[in-house]
């Protein structure tokens, strides 16, 4: 069996998520090498990666490149606050005034989802603001109605999406008094993309937005930045970020989550048993639905190394984890040796949305977690999860 390169599955329990911190750095330098060119800040966007044994190699604070996370909830925005000790930005399709009253001492800037949850927060935001030092900045997020996703359920643009203000929504305000306590924008319209959609949806902002952009200090272009890929066009993407400055004041920032941990991560896993049904079947020791839901979702088929596709290589056959779900399946995948019990499996590119969307159905345990140094063959950290964690999510 294939293994990448350095990696021996059998150092680590299975399965087991493990992130290669050599690849981290070398996207953090890529990373890095944006904001220095244009001046713009790089966040980390938890809801993609939020293996916080990870974060003083990312963190700016501590020896990394990025200033600050960006959280979805009050618990990510804790984690970012305790853990990042960088910028700590929130924001959410919406918040609670239980939320907010627990955000207000962690975050640095909240942006809202909507103009009716802007006024009804305006009045708390302002009294903390003027009681403390600490100031929270506060923007807003804006649909700019220009779709670039390929699938809808991650196309934050999309017809049917909830998420942003769209341009009609500012017709019947009065936009001095809107904007007395907001500062900034976020837009969000990309999923794993490169910087020519960035361009496009630029223009598309520029079009519609432009009474809005010269109003605020700061503008958050949201994530699904694939800044790492090998394809992307870095150049571009500076491009569009100092035309953008040149032309309007403001601090920008870029919240990618894959980008950070892209082609970092692997799943291990082990074959439990394989048998004919229609067609040569392995099960493993993991599970679609429980530990890579986005196969599901999205769907895709995550790539095994060594693997072929269907009949590309001698051996073929249909993984399946081990929940009772039906639809509990991977894909096809084809090898040069049959597959026997005991046998170890490595997913690829597994540390972004796999990791942080686990859970215990069926009472699957979760996979272990290691941070790994490939350059000196090193455990970092090794976490793993037990009957406690089960029972302890449920009541």
């Amino acid at each position: 069996m294939q293994y990448p390169t350095n990696l021996n599955p059998f150092d680590f329990p299975s399965p087991c998520f493990v992130t290669d911190l050599a690849t981290l750095e070398k996207n953090m330098q890529i990373l890095d090498s944006i904001q220095e060119r244009t001046g713009s800040k790089i966040l980390l966007a938890l809801k993609g990666f939020a293996q916080w044994k990870s974060f003083p190699f990312l963190s700016k604070t501590m020896q990394g490149k990025l200033y600050g996370a960006c959280a979805s909830s009050v618990d990510e925005a804790r984690l970012s606050k305790e853990e990042f000790k960088g910028e700590v930005h929130a924001f959410a399709a919406g918040f609670s005034i239980e939320d907010m009253q627990e955000l207000l001492p962690l975050c640095d800037h909240i942006t809202f989802n909507s103009i009716n949850q802007w006024k009804k927060f305006r009045p708390m935001i302002m009294e903390y603001n003027e009681k403390n030092e600490k100031q929270v900045l506060c923007g807003l997020r804006i649909n700019p109605e220009h779709s670039e996703g390929a699938v809808e359920i991650y196309d934050p643009c999309s017809a049917s999406s909830r998420l942003g203000i769209r341009l009609k929504d500012f017709e019947n305000e009065n936009l001095d008094e809107l904007f007395v306590g907001l500062t900034g924008l976020h837009f969000h319209t990309l999923c794993e993309q490169n910087s020519d959609a960035l361009d496009r949806t630029l223009k598309v902002i520029e079009d519609k937005f432009a009474f809005m952009l010269e109003r605020v200090s700061w503008v958050n272009f949201g994530g699904g930045h694939h800044i790492t890929r090998e394809d992307y066009d870095l150049d571009l993407l500076c491009s569009c970020i100092q035309r953008i400055q040149k032309k309007y004041p403001i601090q920008i920032y870029l919240e990618p989550g894959e980008a950070v941990a892209l082609k970092a991560g692997y799943l291990i896993v082990s074959v439990l048993d394989t048998f004919m049904a229609d067609m040569p079947i392995a099960i493993i020791d993991s599970s679609a639905s429980c530990h890579m839901p986005d196969v599901l979702e999205m769907p895709y088929r995550p790539m095994i190394t060594g693997s072929g596709e269907l009949e590309e290589k001698t051996y073929t056959y249909r993984l399946g984890g081990k929940s009772c779900l039906a639809g509990d399946q991977i894909g096809i995948y084809s090898f040069d040796e049959p597959l026997k019990d005991g046998d170890r499996l490595v997913f690829e590119d597994m540390a972004i949305y796999s990791m942080v969307k686990t859970t215990t159905f069926n009472g699957l345990r979760l996979p272990s977690i290691a941070l790994w140094d490939s350059r000196t063959n090193e455990i970092l950290s090794l976490k793993h999860f037990g009957y406690e964690d089960f029972k302890t999510r449920l009541s």
